[in-house]
């Protein structure tokens, strides 16, 4: 029974890429809507400082100013920091 229930699972997510691949087919994307004024296409370096090199670079930016402005380490826990566990009596029996 399972591998009926698989070999099912397996054809329909096979039939649903092949659909999805032929409807979304590149050749759609050469007629023109009307109003459609494309402008000049990116080089190589101006899609990878847009799409990799400013996500990192705001990644950084933000990540160190969160630790810059973090606060919790500036703060002292001072009930635990009070306590002293070695007793300083000794105990005469």
């Amino acid at each position: 029974m399972d591998k009926k229930n698989a070999l099912r699972a397996g054809a329909l997510a096979a039939g649903t890429t092949l659909m999805m691949l032929l409807m979304s087919s590149p050749a759609l994307a050469l007629t023109r809507d009307d109003g459609d004024d494309p402008g000049t296409g990116l080089s190589v370096i101006e899609t990878l400082g847009l799409y990799v090199i400013l996500p990192v670079v705001l990644f950084l930016v933000i990540a160190g100013l969160v630790m810059m402005l973090d606060k919790s380490r500036a703060k002292k826990d001072t009930t635990s920091s009070n306590i002293n566990v070695k007793s300083g009596a000794g105990s005469k029996a």
